[in-house]
């Protein structure tokens, strides 16, 4: 069973290279595939402090029985940057509370 994702871009239009980006670090949760059947990815540009753009990766997990696995936001001026923390904090979460059933 492979894991679906939904990517929403708030602020900017977003780009192939950080679908692609996102898509490859999703491989990375295959081993959850029992428990996790979907993931909710948002990006949003803002501008920080002083006058540079920030880019706020949320990734929330939704398990087979439809229930909602938060994961703690990631910001980085990189977008790259800010999916790969959010997908790390994701297995992280993943291996500490949730684990293989």
């Amino acid at each position: 069973m492979g894991i679906g994702m939904q990517i929403a871009y708030f602020g900017f239009s977003g780009s192939a290279e950080i679908e692609a980006e996102a898509s490859v670090e999703l491989v990375r949760l295959n081993r959850f595939s029992k428990l996790i059947g979907g993931c909710r990815l948002a990006i949003e540009a803002w501008n920080g402090q002083p006058a540079r753009r920030l880019y706020d990766a949320r990734l929330d997990l939704i398990t087979r029985d439809y229930g909602l696995i938060p994961v703690e936001h990631c910001t980085d001026e990189d977008p790259h940057v800010a999916v790969r923390g959010a997908f790390d904090t994701a297995v992280q979460v993943l291996e500490k509370g949730h684990g293989q059933r």
